[in-house]
């Protein structure tokens, strides 16, 4: 079986590229929700950033002050080391347990989905990259869309992340998200025959 990264800046649509693959009934693992997953009460992984970053970060029920936490961590760049090497092996074991319920299954193909998989470790899992572009302002609308916020905003998220040209030198397919949604089924069918 081999393992595919889906990545892309915000707003490329990923998760259309990811519905076709589901659609086609090819296994995908959606990286935000696992890291969503294991900050969820009665996760491991809380009590361990209890410990590291404040008892505090967790409220009366147990749930976790997730713009607390942030704050706490992305402080400074040791904090945010201590918060992915805590964060990270949880996920990694969530995904090597779903990938290989999907190689027990019998599938020939297992795509992760995640914006942040060049320059992690999830990055060696992969065997190909496929990189998912649409143009920055088109970008920066779907952002405003989904998540209500203001252009500005939405721009300055993008240019926090790594610049396309830095993704398009690792990706070894690219799937330009910048016309229809026909286009685009083409563009991932072409890519599944080359896989």
């Amino acid at each position: 079986m081999k393992t595919i990264g889906i990545t892309g800046r915000s707003g490329c649509g990923k998760s259309s590229v990811t519905a076709l693959l589901r659609q086609k009934g090819y296994p995908v693992i959606d990286g935000d929700e696992l890291s969503r997953q294991i900050l969820q009460k009665g996760s491991p992984c809380l009590a361990l950033l209890a410990e590291t970053f404040g008892a505090d970060i967790l409220d009366e029920e147990g749930e976790l002050r997730r713009r607390l936490l942030a704050d706490r961590a992305f402080a400074t760049p040791e904090g945010t080391q201590k918060l992915t090497s805590i964060t990270h092996p949880e996920i990694f074991r969530r995904l090597e347990a779903d990938r290989q319920a999907a190689a027990e299954r019998g599938s020939s193909l297992y795509f992760i989905d995640g914006a942040v998989i060049v320059g992690t470790p999830f990055e060696a899992l992969c065997q190909k990259l496929v990189l998912v572009t649409t143009p920055f302002e088109e970008s920066v609308r779907r952002i405003c869309a989904r998540d209500g916020i203001s252009p500005e905003m939405a721009a300055r998220r993008l240019k926090a992340q790594p610049p396309q040209e830095e993704l398009e030198q690792r990706a070894d397919f690219v799937l330009h998200n910048d016309g229809t949604p026909a286009q685009l089924a083409g563009q991932v069918e072409e890519l599944l025959k080359k896989l």
